[in-house]
């Protein structure tokens, strides 16, 4: 079992149900839709992750939390959908949405809302 988070570019959405519309509209756009290499500021978050936990490919140890790699694979445009290890979500979904302060909106897709 997974949890999944979407991160995006952009001005955070007065409420939970606008970010699902918006998050909706990138996914088909970006994931379902064209293919894009993603934003700089994307790849800067990403970096950011891997610094914290190393990326699936290279993990030796069994400690990373990401269930697929690489990382920046699920990465298009100024979107990331990424997937972790449920027994890690808490920290490591924790931990990235307090990344939010690159100028990123973090949405948590199981309960539908925006992580604080």
């Amino acid at each position: 079992m997974t949890y999944d988070l979407a991160v995006w570019e952009g001005e955070r959405p007065a409420d939970d149900k606008t970010a699902g519309r918006i998050f909706s509209d990138l996914y088909d756009c970006y994931i379902e839709g064209t293919d894009e290499p993603p934003s700089e500021r994307i790849e800067a978050y990403v970096t950011a992750l891997l610094e914290r936990w190393c990326d699936i490919t290279e993990d030796e140890e069994d400690t990373s939390p990401w269930s697929a790699g690489p990382l920046i694979d699920e990465a298009s445009g100024p979107l990331i959908y990424f997937a972790m290890r449920w027994s890690m979500a808490e920290e490591a979904s924790a931990y990235a949405a307090s990344l939010e302060s690159m100028g990123l909106v973090c949405f948590d897709v199981q309960q539908d809302r925006l992580r604080p």
